[in-house]
């Protein structure tokens, strides 16, 4: 008898350290921190606040013009229906797109459909648009998804594993065209994460 308990001991330990491993990397896949691990999915930290808001604005506005009707005495059914429906499409409008990344492919999900490239093989990356900066993300299946930059410089998670999987295309000879793109991108992510660190320490 007191063999079986000494034998079941280290079983019940080795148990209480999976379940707490297991524990931790569901925790850095929530919060978006920590290093990233084989199999592990990063994910835009603000997209959350940023989807509430679209939610707020959306809701604002449709009660908005529905009371202003409702003041005016022309609130009707169809008319509050119509109000409803076009807080929706501000809704739409102003819902940004979720991105999430893992070890080898990329997606953006938007209000309608979901978008995913292979980052191990992607074969163009460039920027376009003037005012509003997108970055366009091409492989070599057919691929295409758009994001902002601002998302990876936000989100150093998502900013590691496309700069390791581009790095990846460019070794097996498939990335040949946006290269001078990623490294001012590069630069540019490293001057923002200086200057939030500058921020945070009280220098700037």
């Amino acid at each position: 008898m007191p063999r079986a308990r000494r034998s079941g001991t280290p079983s019940v330990g080795r148990m209480g350290r999976r379940t707490a491993r297991s524990a931790a990397a569901r925790r850095r896949q929530h919060t978006g921190t920590g290093p990233p691990t084989v199999g592990e999915t990063a994910v835009d930290r603000h997209w959350a606040g940023n989807s509430r808001a679209a939610v707020y604005c959306a809701v604002a506005f449709s009660g908005l013009m529905m009371l202003l009707d409702w003041g005016s005495g022309g609130l009707t059914p169809p008319r509050a229906g119509l109000w409803a429906v076009l807080g929706a499409m501000v809704f739409a409008v102003l819902l940004p797109p979720r991105v999430t990344a893992g070890e080898g492919w990329l997606a953006v999900r938007g209000s309608v459909r979901e978008r995913r490239v292979c980052t191990d093989a992607l074969v163009a990356l460039y920027s376009c648009g003037p005012v509003a900066q997108r970055l366009v993300l091409r492989d070599a299946y057919g691929g295409c998804v758009e994001l902002t930059p601002r998302v990876l410089a936000a989100n150093p998670l998502l900013w590691h594993l496309l700069d390791a999987g581009a790095r990846r295309s460019r070794e097996r000879g498939t990335l040949r065209s946006g290269t001078d793109v990623l490294r001012e991108l590069a630069e540019q992510i490293d001057d923002e994460t200086a200057r939030a660190v500058l921020r945070a320490s009280g220098l700037e």
